[in-house]
Parts: structure tokens; C-alpha cells; sequence
């Protein structure tokens, strides 16, 4: 895979439409007509094409269903990586899935570690069990998924990965939570983070204030969103940038080592 120093990221922000898949891929495919072309990776909402749905026996789909076609087709014909998740049947269990594909077609798959109790989500889902990183120009991105976010030792970085990905869904009444634990996790691993929320309302009466964000390393925004809209959110990730701080404060050397049963 290609070295790129600057990694350029596009964060979409949008109101999802209630379990309505070929709606939401359409909606999602015109806001990325909307990117310039020098875009390296596109980051989408959790359950992007439904919303938080508990209704996984009527919207499930195989990896060969409309979504993961969709997301194939938009990354080879935009030249760009694209993650976000989705509902996903696989051997007669369903996931919230995310997957991340590159433009060649290569395809990632992370299923959600920490399922929602207090929506019900553990149980109509099954939970993942095992982390990712991709490498991707360069780049070793770690991508996560809503509540994974209130589990630190889940995103614990060894200095295995330069980027955390956050795609959620997660309600305006915990928004305080959502940014001071993007910041943290950002803060904590000394990695460049990404947290991608949805905005309105869905069809459990659930509101959204969207607060996405991406910042550096050291938790300082370089793109946050201003408003409850859909919205398109790009900022640069510089690796030298990162280097340089992790070499002038090496606190990962520090880290205390662990192991996840």
C-alpha cells in the first residue's frame, strides 16, 4: 500500500432515514458527489443505511447484499477508502457490522465488541470479538463502533495503530459523554481520532445532535461540527505531525501491558 504523510479524511454527518436502505445509499451517495477528488478516506454513521434499528430479522444483509456492493462500488469509482456500519446476517446471527473498504476492493470487517444493554442491542445482535487495523497509505487506522467508546481497554493503543475511528449513533441527551470521551480516548493513546454521529431523530423518538468531530493527537479539534445538520467535515492528518509528538512525549512507552481475555 502506497505511503501518504497527509491523510485527508471526510466525516458525513447526516440525518438517517428510518430503515429505509435504498433511500439512506442514496442519500449518502449524493453527499458524496459533493467531496473534491483528494480525498483519501470517507468516514459514515453507524447503521448508516438504517438508523439504530432492533429490527435486524426484516433489514439484515449478506455481504453480498446491496450495502457491501454499494460500498465497492462507490470506493472504486471515487478512488477513496470508505467505513461506516451496517446490519449484517452472517450463519444465522446478526451483527452490527462495519465494514471498511479500500478502492481496490479490498474489504475490512469489524463487528461490534460492546453491545447497547440499555437499547435492547445485545439482544437482538451478537458482539464481535476480535479488533482491527487496517493499513491504508501508511496509515494504521483502528476503527470502532458507538459504546465501544465507554471501554478504554477495547482502544487501548500498544503503538499499533496512528488513527481511531468512531461511528455512532449516539443520543443528544448524552452528548457531554460522547465529546469528553472522544477527546480522552484521543488523549490517551496519543492517536489522531475521528467520531462520526448521525443527527435528527429516528424512529424510536431518539434525537441526535450530530458533534462530530476529528482531532489530533493531542484532543484539539481540526474540524468539529456547528450545526444539527447534515454536514461534511474534512481536516488533514499529518503522520510526520503525529511522529514528532509521540517521539517528544513518548508516554506509550509507559503503558502498562495487559491482556484481553
Amino acid at each position: 500500500m502506497e505511503s501518504n504523510n497527509i491523510l485527508k479524511v471526510a466525516a458525513i454527518q447526516a440525518d438517517i432515514l428510518w430503515e429505509n436502505v435504498q433511500g439512506n445509499l442514496g442519500k449518502f451517495s449524493r453527499m458524496l458527489d459533493t467531496l473534491s477528488p483528494d480525498i483519501d478516506l470517507v468516514v459514515l454513521p453507524e447503521m448508516f443505511t438504517t438508523g439504530f434499528s432492533m429490527n435486524p430479522e426484516r433489514l439484515a444483509e449478506g455481504m453480498d447484499g446491496s450495502t457491501v456492493a454499494w460500498f465497492k462500488q462507490q470506493a472504486k469509482q471515487r478512488g477513496i477508502a470508505l467505513t461506516g456500519s451496517f446490519i449484517a446476517q452472517e450463519n444465522g446471527r446478526y451483527y452490527n457490522r462495519l465494514v471498511f473498504v479500500e478502492p481496490s476492493g479490498t474489504l475490512h470487517i469489524y463487528d461490534k465488541r460492546h453491545l447497547f444493554r440499555m437499547g435492547e442491542e445485545h439482544n437482538h445482535y451478537s458482539a464481535g470479538a476480535q479488533q482491527l487495523v487496517v493499513n491504508y497509505r501508511g496509515w494504521r487506522i483502528r476503527p470502532l463502533i458507538c459504546y465501544d467508546l465507554r471501554f478504554p481497554v477495547w482502544s487501548r493503543s500498544r503503538n499499533d495503530y496512528d488513527l481511531l475511528i468512531y461511528v455512532a449513533n449516539w443520543p443528544d441527551s448524552r452528548r457531554d459523554v460522547w465529546t469528553t470521551l472522544l477527546k480522552a480516548r484521543a488523549i490517551e493513546n496519543q492517536a489522531c481520532l475521528v467520531g462520526v454521529n448521525r443527527v435528527g431523530s429516528d424512529g424510536m423518538g431518539l434525537t441526535y445532535a450530530g458533534d462530530s468531530v476529528l482531532m489530533n493527537a493531542k484532543g484539539q479539534p481540526l474540524a468539529a461540527s456547528i450545526t444539527r445538520n447534515d454536514e461534511v467535515l474534512i481536516a488533514e492528518f499529518s503522520m510526520t505531525d503525529l511522529q514528532a509528538f509521540r517521539s517528544k512525549f513518548p508516554a506509550w512507552h509507559d503503558a502498562d501491558d495487559f491482556s484481553i481475555a
